[in-house]
C-alpha cells in the first residue's frame, strides 16, 4: 500500500510538469501569430467551415471570436508595438507618413461607421413605419405606400451616402495635401539645415588650412 500512494503522489507530480510545456507552448504560438494571420484564420472559420459543420453563421461568430479573443488582442499589441518600434527608427517624415496614414483610416473607418448606423436606422424606422400602416390599411393603397417607402428609403440613403462619402473623401484629401506641404517644407527645412553644416564645415576647413599656410610661411 505504501509503494501505491508512493506511485500515485509521483504520478500527480508528474502531470503538471508535463502540461506546462504544452501550456508553453500554446504561449508561444499565440504570441508568434501576426495579425493578419489571426483575421485569417477568423475569416477562415466563419465563412468557409468544414463541411460537416452544421453550426449557424451566429453561433460560428461567437465560437471564433470567444477562441481567438486572445490571439487578436495579442496580434493588436504585436503589431502597434511593431508599427512604433519602425517609426521611432526613422526620420520624422516617416513619423508623419504614420500619422497621416493613420488619420486618413481612422477618417474612411469613422465614415463608414456613420453611414451604416444610418443604413440599420433607416431599415428599422422603414420596417416599423410598414408594420403601423399595414395593420391599419389594406389594398391598393398599402402598395402605393409601400412604393412611396421604397422611393423615399433608397433617396434618403443615396443622400446619406453621397454626403457621408464626399465629406470623408474631401477630409481625407486636404489631409494628404497638408501632410504633403508639411513634409515639402520640412524637406527644404532640413536641406538648408545640411547646406548650412557644410558650409560651416567648409569655412572652418578654410580657415583652418589658411591658418596653417601662414604659420608655415
Amino acid at each position: 500500500m505504501a509503494e501505491t500512494s508512493e506511485n500515485e503522489t509521483l504520478n500527480e507530480s508528474s502531470k503538471p510538469s508535463s502540461m506546462k510545456p504544452l501550456e508553453i507552448k500554446d504561449s508561444e504560438r499565440r504570441e508568434e501569430q501576426s495579425l493578419y494571420s489571426v483575421f485569417s484564420t477568423i475569416f477562415t472559420s466563419i465563412f468557409f467551415p468544414d463541411s460537416e459543420s452544421t453550426t449557424s453563421l451566429f453561433q460560428r461568430i461567437k465560437t471564433c471570436f470567444d477562441d481567438n479573443g486572445d490571439s487578436l488582442r495579442e496580434g493588436f499589441r504585436r503589431t502597434t508595438r511593431n508599427l512604433l518600434h519602425w517609426t521611432k527608427q526613422g526620420s520624422p517624415i516617416r513619423a508623419l507618413l504614420v500619422i497621416s496614414v493613420g488619420t486618413c483610416t481612422f477618417l474612411a473607418l469613422s465614415g463608414f461607421l456613420v453611414f451604416m448606423i444610418f443604413f440599420v436606422g433607416a431599415t428599422i424606422n422603414a420596417i416599423i413605419i410598414s408594420l403601423l400602416v399595414s395593420l391599419a390599411a389594406a389594398g391598393g393603397f398599402l402598395a402605393i405606400f409601400f412604393a412611396f417607402m421604397t422611393a423615399i428609403y433608397i433617396g434618403a440613403l443615396s443622400v446619406a451616402a453621397f454626403v457621408i462619402a464626399s465629406t470623408t473623401i474631401t477630409t481625407i484629401f486636404a489631409i494628404l495635401i497638408t501632410t504633403g506641404w508639411i513634409g515639402f517644407f520640412f524637406t527644404l527645412w532640413m536641406a538648408a539645415k545640411k547646406s548650412a553644416g557644410l558650409a560651416k564645415h567648409s569655412l572652418r576647413l578654410t580657415g583652418s588650412v589658411i591658418s596653417s599656410y601662414s604659420a608655415a610661411r
